[in-house]
């Protein structure tokens, strides 16, 4: 048969190897159950397919029956029900995917043989196959051929309501129908396909807000491929701010660990998420304006504490330090937040500036210490509502000092104290401001339930 062409359709593809050398956030490996149970439910379980095969009208048979038998003329005949659709899928290695439908056809007409005219009705079993394959990816779109396309059938059921059918009429109908089926079935086949197309590859292009800082675009970064029993892709998420710029990452399409293929045994679906991706997500969460407030026990339990520690460092002589003036405490965070990924642990890697200042309103600011502190923080992962929830906690902490107005050098008995002040007034805004989570992409309709993760070098294997 002539082969089918659907473009934008890429659900089905199946290539060799993956996308390297492309930006590419997260991949995601479907297992063959887990596409099948896909398309089984948007064709059949969801009652398209059945829906256009309702209007199925074969042409009118006509034989002039030879010198025994009495020409036969059925017409009219036309589909009454569809009965027990089955869809299977088969990848093909390095060609693409075999889809397969199973249906039992009841179909009824008008039958004239010789001077006799009474209903015929006809049942038989067919399987409608067609190869699917990929061609050509470019800007996120795909050339999808679907082709190879034909017709077996099974068991073949004929009966007139007087119950008398020669044999010869049994055959005539059989070879009609395997000349004819093909071409009529087949059309219905690429027609459905390109609906499901539609609503399938929406789901692998598409926008989704990070609480209300911005979005990430997820898109294709490639053809798919196979590999083992899974069908594979790269997707790429684009990271921008609510009306501003895309905040970059740089992650690149690598092959997954052989681990995934046999995570898939109980799993639908591994979505795989690089750590340069989810940074630059948490870059969004964490944009956070900077904290200052007084030190004072109120704001922080060991204020008093501080200032003596600090007063503690003046250099000796120093005329211009200051007694007993308030202080003030700024806590800005710098750069970007990284998160680092490690076997069944993860941390992020963040840098703040800790400023303790005097703001005298008849004078200007002293800076008794401007600080670098970088922070390690441990991160407790769970998934809700498709999300990636973080819970943070300052695991470890190392101090810089930057620069002081009053000549400060040595702040090394400063840390313990400075760790109890980012844990109780920085981290509480930190974990408030990752509180909407890290989204993850819904792919093919699958089902976002019962999700788990593994944590591994470098990516996050989500599994559904």
């Amino acid at each position: 048969m002539k082969p089918l062409k659907l473009f934008g359709m890429f659900f089905f593809c199946g290539l060799l190897s993956p996308t390297r050398g492309s930006l590419s956030g997260l991949s995601c490996a479907i297992s063959t159950r887990a596409i099948q149970q896909v398309m089984s439910d948007t064709m059949v379980k969801s009652g398209l397919f059945q829906k256009h095969l309702q209007d199925l009208v074969l042409p009118n048979i006509m034989s002039d029956g030879g010198l025994l038998n009495a020409p036969t003329i059925i017409t009219g005949l036309h589909l009454e029900r569809c009965r027990m659709p089955t869809l299977s899928v088969a990848l093909l290695h390095g060609i693409g995917m075999q889809l397969a439908i199973n249906v039992r056809l009841d179909l009824s007409g008008n039958c004239l043989i010789g001077l006799l005219s009474e209903v015929v009705f006809i049942s038989l079993d067919v399987t409608i196959t067609t190869n699917i394959k990929c061609t050509n990816f470019e800007l996120g779109a795909f050339q999808v051929i679907v082709d190879d396309c034909f017709c077996i059938l099974g068991a073949v059921k004929i009966k007139l309501l007087s119950g008398l059918l020669s044999l010869s009429v049994h055959d005539i109908v059989l070879n009609h129908l395997t000349a004819t089926l093909p071409g009529l079935l087949c059309p219905v086949l690429d027609i459905v396909l390109k609906i499901v197309n539609i609503q399938l590859v929406g789901t692998l292009d598409v926008v989704v807000p990070i609480g209300s800082k911005g979005t990430v675009h997820f898109h294709p970064a490639g053809p798919p491929f196979t590999s083992g029993s899974s069908l594979m892709m790269d997707l790429d998420g684009t990271v921008q701010q609510m009306g501003g710029s895309i905040i970059p990452h740089d992650s690149y399409a690598s092959a997954l660990p052989p681990l995934v293929d046999g995570l898939l045994v109980d799993s639908l679906m591994a979505i795989c998420m690089r750590q340069g991706l989810l940074s630059s997500m948490l870059a969004l969460l964490l944009q956070i304006s900077p904290h200052i407030f007084p030190c004072t026990p109120e704001a922080f339990s060991e204020a008093n504490q501080l200032r003596d520690s600090i007063t503690a460092l003046y250099p000796t002589g120093c005329t211009s330090c200051p007694a007993a003036s308030p202080l003030s405490i700024r806590v800005e965070a710098v750069g970007k937040p990284l998160i680092q990924l490690e076997p069944n642990k993860a941390t992020i890697e963040l840098t703040v500036m800790i400023q303790v200042f005097i703001n005298s309103p008849d004078g200007p600011i002293i800076n008794l210490l401007v600080l670098r502190a970088d922070l390690v923080l441990n991160v407790r992962l769970s998934i809700s509502r498709g999300s990636l929830v973080l819970a943070l906690s300052l695991g470890r902490l190392a101090l810089l000092l930057e620069s002081s107005d009053v000549g400060i050098r040595d702040i090394s008995n400063l840390k313990p104290q400075f760790f109890k002040l980012l844990v109780e007034t920085y981290m509480p805004l930190l974990n408030a401001a990752v509180t909407p989570g890290l989204p993850v992409p819904n792919l093919f309709k699958i089902p976002m339930t019962r999700m788990h993760f593994q944590i591994l070098k470098g990516m996050l294997v989500i599994l559904l």
